[in-house]
């Protein structure tokens, strides 16, 4: 495993674990998973060396969070634990008192990170930071973050906290490539971290799935990344990450998770269906790309149009009908 250092007191492994899944029945992996398969991958995640966790409060209303610190056990305090805030009150005694019940379902004194989930469309920052402000003075919240925020927002909340905003967690993969204008650069010029959700584009870039082999659950069929029509689009860019990881004894998964953390001020955060992928994810830290094949896989990236917009609504209407 590789890992961010200096940062922070402790070291952030540059591959994580996301916990989406844990509890979350959208994902539709079922109470096995959730009371036997999530503590397995915990398990397997800390022999690995992967000291960042990720969850949230409103993963299955808390349930993410108590899975996650049952897993973690006696190891809690040895990792970088991460819980995210759902901005509905943002005002700061609300923002107190979840920052509480999150540590109290996690089994901790403390939050590494405590993040803001979305921007609040109506209510700018100066209230929540005061809440987290509030936190930190007290011990209970060691850093601040933000997710799915702009860089505008971003530099507005540091303004509004006073302090250093550490992390902007964002979508960001080889078909989600917009952080890199913008928020990437600003995170390697001033000593910030990206945090990658769906680095694998949701499981588009496993290479698992074609037009004849489409996801069933939820999370999926509601992404025009699934729909047919993108999955022959995105053919090319499955090529080039086959061809890339025949190079490296790797599989295209590997590949698309060694792109995404490439970038310096870049940490990736996929889930995991089984320790099989925990393990596999975690190899990707080790996986050292060429610039050329860096290149290649860049230009693939380009070249990939998926359909989006007004015009994937009728066939996500069909896929959410089963058609």
């Amino acid at each position: 495993m590789r890992y961010l250092t200096g940062h922070t007191g402790g070291k952030i492994s540059k591959i994580g674990l996301g916990t989406w899944q844990f509890g979350s029945r959208e994902w539709g992996y079922g109470e096995p998973y959730a009371n036997q398969v999530a503590d397995a991958i915990v398990r397997r995640a800390l022999d690995l060396g992967i000291t960042l966790f990720d969850t949230a409060e409103i993963y299955g209303f808390g349930r993410s969070e108590r899975i996650l610190g049952r897993a973690l056990g006696e190891h809690r305090a040895s990792v970088f634990l991460a819980t995210k805030i759902l901005p509905v009150v943002p005002v700061a005694p609300v923002v107190e008192q979840r920052a509480v019940a999150s540590a109290n379902r996690l089994g901790v004194s403390r939050l590494d990170l405590y993040q803001v989930h979305q921007p609040n469309p109506v209510i700018r920052d100066g209230t929540i930071m005061r809440g987290m402000r509030a936190l930190q003075h007290v011990g209970l919240v060691g850093e601040v973050g933000v997710s799915n925020y702009t860089l505008e927002r971003w530099r507005a909340a540091e303004a509004a906290l006073g302090a250093r905003v550490l992390s902007n967690q964002v979508r960001y993969s080889l078909v989600a490539r917009s952080p890199e204008q913008d928020l990437i650069p600003f995170a390697e010029s001033q000593d910030r971290i990206v945090i990658a959700y769906s680095p694998l584009g949701q499981g588009l870039l496993s290479g698992r799935y074609h037009r004849d082999s489409r996801p069933a659950n939820r999370v999926r069929t509601a992404s025009p990344l699934f729909l047919p029509d993108n999955l022959e689009r995105a053919a090319d860019l499955i090529a080039a990450l086959r061809e890339v990881a025949s190079a490296h004894s790797a599989t295209p998964a590997q590949i698309a998770l060694a792109w995404a953390i490439r970038r310096p001020a870049v940490v990736a955060i996929p889930g995991a269906s089984s320790v099989e992928q925990v393990e596999s994810n975690a190899a990707a830290a080790e996986i050292d790309l060429t610039d050329d094949e860096y290149q290649a896989l860049q230009a693939a990236s380009d070249r990939f149009r998926p359909v989006t917009g007004p015009a994937a609504l009728p066939g996500l209407v069909r896929a959410r009908l089963g058609r």
